[in-house]
C-alpha cells in the first residue's frame, strides 16, 4: 500500500541521531550530491532563528520547543517535498510528512569525545552518551515510523559519511523510479 506521501514529487528524509552523531555534516553532504534538489533544515537552527521556543533552559543550555510553532513553520514546506531534515529527534514529525528516517549512531567513547570539543557541560555529555548507549533515538523512530522506513547507520568517520550518504542517494534514486519520475529534475 502507498504511503500518504507517494504523491509528493520530492521525498523527505529526516536524518536524526544523539547529538555529535553527525546530523549536519550527512545533511550538508547529502544535499550537495543527492540527484534531485534538497533543502537542508537544520531544526534547532531554525528554533533559534524563529522564535519556535517556550524558553531557554540555562542549567541544560537547551531551548524548550514549541513543536506546535515549529510544525506549523515546517508544514508548508513539504507539501512538495525535497527535505532533509536534520534534528536530534524524530517523533514530533507527523508520518505523513516522512519518507525515510536515517538514524545516525556513533561509538559513545567517539561520541563523548565530539561533544567535549564541542564544550558541551559534563552533565549535558553525559546524558547524551547515556541516550547512545541505551538507543533512545533509534527507539523513538522505531515506535514513531513504519520498519520499513527506518534505517540505523554507523556515523564514525569519513568513509561512514561517505557510504552513508552514497546509501541515501540510492535510495532516493530508487524512490524516483518507483515513481516514474526517473531521468526527471524536479
Amino acid at each position: 500500500m502507498p504511503s500518504p506521501s507517494s504523491s509528493r514529487p520530492l521525498p523527505i528524509i529526516v536524518i536524526t541521531g544523539t547529538p555529535g552523531t553527525g546530523k549536519s555534516t550527512h545533511a550538508e553532504l547529502l544535499a550537495s550530491e543527492s540527484p534531485i534538489p534538497l533543502r537542508h533544515i537544520n531544526v534547532g537552527r531554525l528554533v533559534k532563528e524563529r522564535g519556535l521556543y517556550e524558553s531557554y533552559d540555562e542549567e541544560w543550555e537547551s531551548y524548550e520547543v514549541d513543536e506546535d510553532k515549529l510544525l506549523d513553520e515546517i508544514e508548508p514546506l513539504t507539501e512538495e517535498g525535497g527535505l532533509i531534515l536534520d534534528w536530534h529527534t524524530c517523533e514530533a514529525f507527523p508520518e505523513r510528512w516522512v519518507d525515510l528516517v536515517v538514524v545516525l549512531r556513533c561509538d559513545h567513547t567517539q561520541l563523548w569525545e565530539r561533544l567535549e570539543k564541542r564544550s558541551y557541560p559534563l552533565k549535558k555529555i553525559q546524558e547524551n552518551n547515556e541516550a547512545e548507549i541505551m538507543q533512545t533515538v533509534l527507539e523513538e523512530a522505531r515506535s514513531s515510523y513504519a520498519a520499513e522506513i527506518v534505517v540505523e547507520l554507523k556515523s564514525e568517520g569519513t568513509e561512514d559519511l561517505e557510504s552513508n550518504v552514497a546509501r541515501i542517494v540510492a535510495w532516493i534514486e530508487a524512490w524516483r523510479r518507483d515513481r516514474g519520475v526517473e531521468g526527471s529534475e524536479s
